[in-house]
């Protein structure tokens, strides 16, 4: 739902290993310290969705915790993810933003999961509740989460899920593939 990785940038921002332009810094701020958890959403994707998180701990983590306790795996779509980030075109470096996007914490959105059929239904869950959401992938038998590129080949990826006793305390790396 929503937006990802804006919390991250923020973050980044404030941290000063990265710099954004003045309404960038301050989207990104304002959701980071202000966040805007998805309630209403929540609410409205009951009966609806099958499986559903908050994204507190990066989205790599959360949606983990979905694949595990549901014994799957998930395909996820580069191009998607990047979508889900409005500053995706702002001259971020890509994988910089990657990163924020899979792995940083603090957005407080949703991932979800719903049958295929119930694309309409998610689709008027979101429109009640005023939340854009975005298909991102599709969950499939085979264990563990891929990240696919636009030619549909797994990418490596350097990130995980946001881990607060990692030494490491903005983002905690993982190998994912």
């Amino acid at each position: 739902s929503g937006t990802l990785g804006e919390a991250a940038l923020g973050l980044q921002h404030l941290q000063g290993r990265l710099q954004l332009d003045a309404p960038a810094a301050a989207a990104c701020r304002a959701r980071l310290e202000r966040p805007t958890p998805r309630v209403a959403l929540g609410l409205a994707l009951r009966g609806i969705a099958s499986a559903c998180a908050d994204v507190s701990d990066g989205l790599l983590g959360d949606l983990g915790h979905i694949l595990e306790r549901s014994a799957v795996g998930a395909q996820l779509d580069d191009a998607a993810l990047l979508a889900c980030c409005p500053w995706a075109n702002s001259g971020i470096d890509t994988q910089l933003l990657r990163d924020c996007v899979l792995s940083g914490g603090d957005d407080y959105e949703l991932v979800f999961t719903a049958a295929p059929a119930q694309a309409a239904a998610v689709a008027a869950a979101a429109h009640a509740s005023a939340t854009p959401v975005q298909r991102i992938g599709r969950i499939d038998a085979l264990p563990g989460l891929r990240v696919l590129g636009g030619s549909g080949q797994p990418m490596t990826t350097s990130s995980g899920g946001f881990d607060h006793f990692s030494h490491d305390s903005d983002m905690h790396r993982n190998s994912a593939t």
